[in-house]
C-alpha cells in the first residue's frame, strides 16, 4: 500500500509538502499541486481520513438515526413514509456542507438507540440528527455536551433543537379556508387522542371556527383512526351515519389523514353520495401518490417533511459550525406547509342554505 513517502518521492517533494497539500494547512504553489495529483492517482494513493481526524478533531461524518429503512409494519400505530422523506431533506442539506452522511436504522426497535448513539460517538461524529417516524415527545439517552443533536418531528422535555411540523396551523389553515369556500357544517374525523398532533389539530380546528363567529359543535368531531385495522371502515361508517342524520348534517368532512380520506370516498359512494356536489371532503398530508389520483383530486394540507429534514440539517451545521447558535431552545422550530386545493371541495354560497337530504331511503 502507498504511503505519503511513496508519493514525496514520486512528486520529488518532501513529506511535509505532501502533507501541507492534503490538509490544506499551510500555502503550496499550483504546480508542487499538481505533481503531488498526480503522484497520488499514478500510486492510487487514498489519504488516511483517520490520521486527518486526529489531527483536527474533526471526523466530518453526522450521524442520523432513524426508522425509516425498515418501516416496521405495526398496525396499530401511525405509518407511512414521512421519516423516509425527512430523511431525505437531511440527506439534500448535507450534500452541500462537505460532510459524510452516515445513517443508522433502529429496525424499528428503540432499545437500538443508545448503542447507535454510542457507535456513533466511537466514530467521532461531529452531531446526531434523531428523526422520529410521527409527531411525538421522545427521550433519549444523555449525549456528551461537546455533540449537538438536532431532532426532526419530534421533541424531548430539556430543550433540544428540534424542528416539528405546525400542526395547528395546518389545520386552521384548511378550516380557513373551507369556511371562505362557504362551508359552515365542518366535520372533524379525528387522529387518535394519544399523537400531539390530534390536541394541536383540534387547536387549529376550533380556532378557525371562532375566529369566523361559528359555533363549536362536539357532534361534528369524532375519533376515527385506529391506525388502518379494518374495523376503523366500520367506525368511521358509523360516525359518517351519525352525522349526516343530524338535523343540520355537515357539508365537508375533514378527515385526519389521507388514508382514511380513502376510506370515506368508499363509504360515500356506498352509501349513493356524489362527491363533491352532495358532500365535500378533505384530507391531511399531501400523500400525492393518494390525493392526485383519487377521483375526485382530494383537498389536504402539505406536511412539509422534506423541509423538515432541510432544516434540522441546516439547524445542525449551524451549530457545528461555532455560530452564535445555543445547544437548547426554549421552542422548536415549526414548518408549515400550504393547503392543496382539489376538486373534492365544492364552493358553496356563502348564503349557506340548508342543503338536501342526502341520505338516501336504503340507509335510513
Amino acid at each position: 500500500m502507498a504511503t505519503i513517502y511513496d508519493v514525496a518521492r514520486i512528486a520529488g517533494v518532501s513529506a511535509k509538502t505532501v502533507s501541507r497539500v492534503l490538509n490544506g494547512d499551510a500555502p503550496v504553489g499550483r504546480e508542487t499541486r499538481e505533481l503531488v495529483a498526480q503522484a497520488m492517482a499514478q500510486l492510487g494513493y487514498v489519504p488516511s481520513s483517520a490520521a486527518r481526524m486526529m489531527r483536527s478533531n474533526k471526523s466530518g461524518i453526522v450521524g442520523l438515526i432513524t426508522g425509516a429503512i425498515s418501516l416496521p409494519n405495526e398496525p396499530a400505530m401511525p405509518s407511512g413514509l414521512p421519516d423516509l422523506f425527512i430523511v431525505q431533506g437531511i440527506q439534500r442539506a448535507i450534500e452541500g456542507s462537505g460532510k459524510t452522511l452516515m445513517i443508522a436504522d433502529t429496525g424499528g426497535r428503540n432499545d437500538r438507540i443508545p448503542h447507535l448513539i454510542q457507535t456513533f460517538l466511537q466514530h467521532r461524529v461531529e452531531g446526531l440528527i434523531y428523526v422520529a417516524e410521527y409527531h411525538q415527545k421522545v427521550t433519549l439517552p444523555a449525549i456528551p455536551a461537546d455533540t449537538p443533536i438536532v431532532l426532526a418531528n419530534c421533541f424531548d422535555g430539556i430543550g433540544t433543537p428540534a424542528i416539528l411540523p405546525d400542526d395547528a396551523r395546518g389545520q386552521h389553515d384548511l378550516v380557513a379556508r373551507l369556511i371562505a369556500a362557504g362551508h359552515r357544517r365542518i366535520a372533524y374525523l379525528t387522529l387518535p387522542a394519544f399523537l400531539v398532533a390530534d390536541g394541536l389539530r383540534r387547536h387549529g380546528y376550533r380556532a378557525a371556527l371562532s375566529e369566523a363567529g361559528i359555533a363549536y359543535d362536539p357532534a361534528l368531531v369524532e375519533c376515527c383512526d385506529l391506525g388502518g385495522r379494518e374495523d376503523e371502515t366500520q367506525l368511521l361508517w358509523d360516525t359518517i351515519d351519525r352525522m349526516l342524520r343530524l338535523p343540520d348534517p355537515p357539508t365537508v368532512l375533514c378527515c385526519g389523514n389521507d388514508k382514511m380520506a380513502v376510506r370515506v370516498y368508499g363509504i360515500l359512494r356506498s352509501r349513493g353520495l356524489k362527491l363533491p356536489t352532495e358532500i365535500s371532503v378533505a384530507g391531511y398530508d399531501n400523500y400525492r401518490v393518494m390525493a392526485e389520483t383519487l377521483f375526485p383530486p382530494l383537498t389536504t394540507v402539505d406536511l412539509p417533511y422534506a423541509a423538515i429534514g432541510v432544516r434540522a440539517a441546516q439547524r445542525l451545521l449551524a451549530i457545528i459550525s461555532g455560530g452564535d447558535t445555543p445547544l437548547r431552545d426554549t421552542e422548536p422550530m415549526l414548518i408549515s406547509g400550504p393547503v392543496c386545493w382539489r376538486d373534492s371541495v365544492v364552493e358553496r354560497a356563502v348564503s349557506n342554505v340548508k342543503r338536501l337530504n342526502v341520505i338516501r331511503e336504503d340507509t335510513k
